[in-house]
């Protein structure tokens, strides 16, 4: 059985996302962008064998199994909604709603169906960050007492520099921290077992105005009406939406940590780095560098290279150590489990290999206590 994929969106993550299904071994049978002549403009773009007129058609097409929401925020919900009524699998990108409450409706939604419901959190899908997580979970670096890191980008660190995601009525209340905050938290949670159980965040808007008509960057061709449609005919805009975040949490464990998130430090064009500290070792991951974990002792401190792996990591470690191991790697490999999903229901384990919309739901709770604390100065606890 080849996947059928329709893919609602035509931007950067749209053509990763049709590299990953045809890796897969799926096909790409129907793409739709903002308008009908967007959509006619990126089938060719991303091998679509179809241009639908909207998302809408697309998500209830007879044409497709399995949908990928690869949409601005806002339209998430509305397309899940309608895909899983109509009987698809669904694929969608983060955040899985603007709320946490709305996204558990939809992973209750998605449980009542039955159907394959996954969320591209891919840092999972690297050989490091699995190797990670199977060395903290078999006790190598001892009991976990400090959680820390960052995730740096510098794309929105210029006063012209624009996007759809600024603009909270098509991207959320939260930006910087539900964009990329939200992939750190997932991360480190799964590596480490540990889950915020509380926290305190302070958020930051450092541009308060932006270019209304300025570079649209970190986009493709199918996400600009949404940032049209926000802007006045004045050559600024207010931004509502943070730029940084700094967080102090706990864990249910007793562990401590901090986080800071940034879309405006200049030079980091995607760092997520995390350090775990356990009471015999450390273990760091650097996402700019992601070839090596660092382990780190009182005595000896050991860089580990990608060979010579946990079964577990060797499981998706698809090309030799020295051949790097890249993101859209990392989407394939997702993929390539959600697919298997799709295609041998009766085989798929119990507890999916893959990020579900659960998960997702989870990252949109850390989200909105990371807001009210921000907006209230308090600790928060974590539902």
């Amino acid at each position: 059985m080849t996947v059928r994929a329709g893919i609602a969106g035509a931007g950067m993550v749209a053509a990763v996302h049709a590299d990953a299904i045809r890796r897969a071994g799926g096909s790409v049978a129907g793409v739709a962008a903002s308008t009908p002549e967007r959509s006619k403009a990126a089938a060719p773009r991303v091998g679509a064998g179809r241009a639908f007129d909207s998302a809408e058609e697309l998500a209830v097409s007879d044409e497709i199994d399995v949908l990928h929401v690869c949409t601005p925020n806002a339209l998430h919900g509305p397309l899940v909604r309608a895909a899983l009524s109509a009987g698809k699998h669904v694929v969608c990108e983060k955040p899985l709603s603007l709320t946490g409450a709305d996204s558990e409706a939809l992973v209750a939604l998605a449980a009542d169906s039955g159907l394959v419901n996954a969320v591209p959190l891919v840092y999972r899908y690297h050989p490091m960050t699995v190797e990670a997580r199977e060395r903290v979970r078999r006790g190598d670096i001892g009991a976990v007492r400090l959680i820390h890191g960052h995730y740096l980008q510098d794309w929105l660190a210029r006063p012209d520099d624009n996007n759809w995601r600024v603009d909270p009525a098509v991207g959320g209340a939260s930006r910087a921290f539900a964009d990329i905050g939200s992939h750190w938290c997932d991360l480190v949670e799964w590596i480490s077992g540990h889950r915020i159980s509380e926290l305190t965040a302070a958020a930051q808007t450092v541009l308060p105005q932006r270019a209304a008509a300025g570079r649209e960057t970190f986009t493709g061709s199918g996400a600009e009406s949404a940032l049209e449609s926000a802007e006045t005919a004045a050559d600024q805009v207010a931004v509502t939406t943070e730029d940084a975040v700094q967080v102090l949490f706990r864990t249910h464990l007793g562990a401590t940590g901090a986080l800071v998130v940034s879309q405006v430090s200049p030079g980091r064009k995607n760092r997520l780095w995390f350090e775990i500290d356990g009471a015999e070792r450390s273990l760091s991951y650097d996402g700019e560098d992601p070839e090596n974990l660092v382990l780190g002792g009182r005595d000896r401190t050991e860089v580990l290279r990608r060979d010579a792996l946990s079964e577990q990591a060797n499981r998706i470690n698809a090309v030799p150590a020295g051949h790097p191991w890249g993101y859209r790697d990392c989407f394939a490999a997702f993929t390539a489990d959600v697919y298997a999903a799709i295609q041998d229901p009766a085989g798929a384990p119990a507890q999916p290999p893959y990020p579900t919309f659960a998960d997702a739901a989870r990252t949109a709770h850390i989200t909105d206590a990371v807001l009210h604390s921000a907006a209230n100065r308090s600790w928060i606890e974590v539902s």
